[in-house]
């Protein structure tokens, strides 16, 4: 006897799901699914799903997975993704030299306002322009779920290659190093809050309090760097 189909709904959460975790797709999810559950899939079986249920199912397909990166992809396969009620900001209008010594920062996001994404596999980048006195979200950018690339996280970076700054959930040692090498300081945060906090934080050091990596991202020389000692949390 065949196995009953996959709902639409159940589906739905499988595809998000496997978009939060880093290089899957759903049929690598299902196949997760398969051993620790079973199939099809259902609500209640989803429901009842643990963070170390898919780390060590299918002999540890998802061990290497943060944590937090895990945690989200349960939340979607148990339906607690309300994605309506999750709005996006407006877009403010930019043009250079509006904000003069700002910095160009992304944010990677899953949902609304929040800094809450793994590099590789947050749904956006919320892009800022920020002065020590000023923000404005000049850009949103969408991950594509499917890029037609080789290379994964060099699309990633590519997205955010206008930036100086990366603020990330989590992020691995191979893409961390493709963010350096196009000159983007990575910022790691690994518990999610909202991106204005972040902003805040952010501009506390900025200007004559700025520490020695981010006057230097700024674009101001070495003699004005020599006094700044204050270092942001990464």
């Amino acid at each position: 006897m065949s196995a009953s189909p996959i709902s639409e709904e159940i589906a739905l959460r499988i595809g998000l799901a496997a978009k939060a975790l880093p290089d899957t797709e759903p049929a690598r999810l299902l196949r997760v699914l398969d051993d620790v559950i079973g199939l099809p899939p259902t609500g209640k079986k989803l429901s009842s799903l643990k963070v170390k249920d898919l780390k060590s199912a299918a002999d540890g397909e998802f061990s290497d997975c943060d944590t937090e990166v895990i945690k989200e992809a349960l939340s979607y396969l148990k339906g607690e993704h309300d994605l309506a009620s999750e709005p996006l900001p407006e877009i403010e209008g930019y043009q250079e030299g509006d904000m003069p010594n700002s910095i160009r920062v992304a944010f990677a996001s899953n949902k609304g306002e929040m800094l809450d994404g793994h590099f590789g596999s947050c749904r956006r980048f919320m892009i800022y322009q920020i002065s020590a006195e000023s923000s404005r979200l000049v850009d949103i950018r969408t991950v594509e779920n499917n890029p037609d690339v080789d290379d994964k996280n060099a699309y990633r970076v590519s997205l955010i290659d206008d930036c100086q700054l990366l603020f990330v959930g989590s992020i691995g040692g191979p893409a961390a190093a493709k963010v350096v090498r196009a000159s983007i300081h990575p910022i790691k945060k690994p518990q999610a809050g909202t991106i204005s906090d972040e902003i805040v934080s952010l501009q506390s050091v900025i200007g004559d309090d700025a520490s020695p990596w981010l006057a230097k991202v700024m674009g101001q020389d070495a003699e004005q760097r020599i006094r700044f000692e204050q270092e942001i949390d990464a």
